[in-house]
């Protein structure tokens, strides 16, 4: 069936979308055979995660039912992504789709469903309002998808907890200690860490309270660190990157600094020149971004954390199709 310039452009931008946020060094970007899908992605890290989509632009609301049904067969997916036109009565319908799927088997599949509403008026064409249209996209699927699917649901709200803490460094340290070690005792970890055993214990206990570690017992002990939480650790080992002006060129990355603007992380504020530990700290220490570079900066001089790399996206399948 033919397709509109409209429907093209937004399928073509969902991958644009994805495919740019890849640039951040926080997961890679694969683009994965459509079959059935409008479009379809693999954004990878320490795991795959599949995207598919459908962009419902020009045919009625009847297909609706056809689109969510294709979406939510796909089994192995972590998120079926949905960019439909505005108006009222694909709104309703789509409701009322969604609605019938409570009662059957696939009301587990709902949550993964993510759906975006363009203007209805929207016309290839117009280069402002092409652009504004992409724009509105990126910041919704960068809050929806990217945020909560690709990061493991970390949000602003984690970061300023995970900033608080008052023992510079300790946090990160305690990630990354757990994440590539396990976490056999507090006693252990304190003396692999080299750090003050009631400190370390107050602390681990902190970041098991505001989820930035998981235990199978409630009363914690045996640790290991949620997903969300492996991308605070990538978050800060890119702001490590800034910090000693490894970024990007000119230190800068636009796709990276983005993500960090909807996490409320405002790096760009504060120069790589400004001294952010000791007494003569020139930074704002009530500054939630402050703290969290300070956290950085202190486990990056203890030399208590291994660092991940970049994350760079292998080759689309597409481009490996046309060099064969």
């Amino acid at each position: 069936m033919a397709t509109s310039r409209e429907h093209e452009y937004l399928s073509n931008a969902a991958l644009r979308i994805m495919e740019s946020a890849s640039h951040s060094g926080l997961f890679g970007y694969t683009e994965g055979q459509r079959k059935l899908f409008d479009f379809s992605c693999d954004l990878k890290k320490d795991w795959s995660k599949v995207v598919v989509g459908q962009t419902l632009w020009k045919h009625g609301g009847d297909g609706i039912d056809k689109d969510l049904r294709t979406l939510l067969n796909e089994r192995d997916v972590a998120a079926a992504v949905y960019i439909a036109r505005h108006e009222s009565r694909l709104r309703a319908r789509f409701a009322e789709v969604t609605q019938s799927y409570l009662d059957t088997p696939m009301r587990g599949r709902l949550s993964r469903l993510r759906v975006f509403w363009v203007p209805a008026d929207f016309k290839v064409g117009d280069d402002r309002v092409t652009e504004s249209i992409y724009a509105s996209l990126k910041e919704e699927m960068t809050k929806d998808l990217l945020l909560h699917v690709t990061l493991g649901g970390l949000s602003p709200r984690d970061v300023l907890r995970f900033s608080s803490s008052r023992r510079p460094g300790l946090p990160v340290a305690i990630l990354s200690h757990v994440k590539k070690h396990g976490y056999r005792s507090h006693k252990h970890t304190a003396m692999t860490l080299d750090t003050n055993l009631n400190a370390l214990k107050y602390e681990t206990e902190r970041l098991f309270i505001i989820g930035f570690l998981e235990s199978e017992s409630l009363q914690g002990g045996i640790y290991q660190v949620t997903e969300s939480r492996n991308a605070m650790l990538d978050v800060c080992s890119r702001l490590r990157d800034y910090l000693n002006g490894n970024l990007g060129e000119e230190n800068k990355n636009d796709e990276f600094e983005h993500i960090c603007r909807v996490l409320g992380i405002t790096y760009p504020s504060i120069p790589v020149t400004a001294r952010l530990l000791g007494k003569g700290a020139e930074v704002d220490i009530q500054d939630p971004t402050a703290l969290l570079l300070q956290h950085v900066a202190q486990a990056d001089s203890d030399g208590s954390v291994d660092w991940s790399t970049p994350y760079f996206a292998l080759p689309s399948s597409s481009a490996m199709s046309a060099a064969h």
